[in-house]
């Protein structure tokens, strides 16, 4: 029997259309005119002798065989691109410190450092998680050759790599614990400071006259998790990495003040020139494509 190749390209076009929410957005994004990335849909289903794609209203939905080849879809683009990540720097060696924000070192850490090690085994990283604060001052010192971190104002268009949302949270179950005609203070779980998120935290809520007061303050965002789970009051934090005993709360219906986006950087300690963070930067940049919501990435 003869085997199918699929076709690689055909393969991203519908990755990052399905991913994308719409093939008009993968065709700009992939700067391909959307008529090519049709044609290659077609190809792909031909490819594949079943349809991957149904209509849904004035869209297109996966069909079960479409989910099925998606899964696979990104795998095959994820060895790829390590591949090519590993061919284009089989010399690339020498040592690289790279430091985290708690929120990614679940989500984007291992699938990062693991790509990287892989297609590049001669070059050895030293990982670090921390602060926001403390990252910063690392990358200022040369203590870091690269952060990915919070925004904190100073992050240039080319280290910004994303917007995130920023939420009210509370525990998944039981009642809320909190409301504004009350006229209770707002019990607020912080980490400690200095803290972006606590900083707008206090800020917006000082904006809207709303009283608070600190319930629980943790070193590390464990802490703030199993706080919040608990019950013990209300946090501010981005989407990321949240427990399943912690949601999002809605806030016009718990009286809380809109809040504003916040934006990833990723930032390094040289101005370029050294392969070995260029390959990195890019390895996580690629990450968080796969990973955050589409709407959040910058171009």
């Amino acid at each position: 029997m003869r085997l199918t190749n699929l076709d690689m390209d055909a393969l991203r076009s519908f990755v990052v259309g399905v991913e994308a929410g719409s093939f008009a957005r993968a065709a700009d994004r992939l700067g391909r005119s959307t008529s090519a990335v049709s044609a290659q849909l077609k190809k792909l289903e031909e490819q594949s002798a079943v349809a991957l794609l149904r209509k849904s209203g004035r869209g297109l939905t996966l069909t079960d065989a479409g989910e099925t080849l998606h899964a696979y879809a990104r795998r095959l683009l994820s060895l790829n691109d390590e591949a090519l990540s590993a061919v284009r720097g089989v010399d690339l060696e020498g040592w690289i410190r790279l430091g985290f924000q708690a929120d990614f070192g679940e989500m984007v850490l291992p699938q990062v450092l693991g790509r990287f090690a892989r297609a590049h085994p001669r070059v050895r990283i030293e990982g670090r998680i921390a602060r926001n604060d403390e990252l910063m001052d690392k990358i200022a010192s040369g203590h870091l050759d690269l952060a990915l971190a919070w925004d904190d104002g100073t992050a240039s268009a080319t280290e910004r790599v994303a917007t995130l949302p920023l939420c009210w949270l509370g525990a998944s179950e039981g009642a809320p614990l909190w409301n504004a005609d009350r006229g209770e203070p707002l019990p607020l779980i912080t980490l400690e400071a200095p803290c972006v998120l606590r900083t707008i935290a206090c800020e917006q809520l000082d904006r809207r006259g709303l009283a608070w007061r600190i319930a629980f303050v943790s070193p590390s965002l464990g802490g703030l998790w199993a706080a919040t789970a608990a019950g013990l009051g209300i946090a501010l934090r981005t989407p990321i990495g949240l427990p399943a005993s912690i949601g999002m709360l809605d806030a016009v219906g718990h009286g809380l003040p809109a809040l504003p986006s916040l934006g990833l950087m990723l930032r390094r300690s040289d101005q370029g020139g050294n392969p070995v963070v260029d390959y990195l930067a890019a390895t996580i940049r690629q990450a968080l494509h796969e990973t955050l919501d589409e709407a959040w990435l910058t171009a």
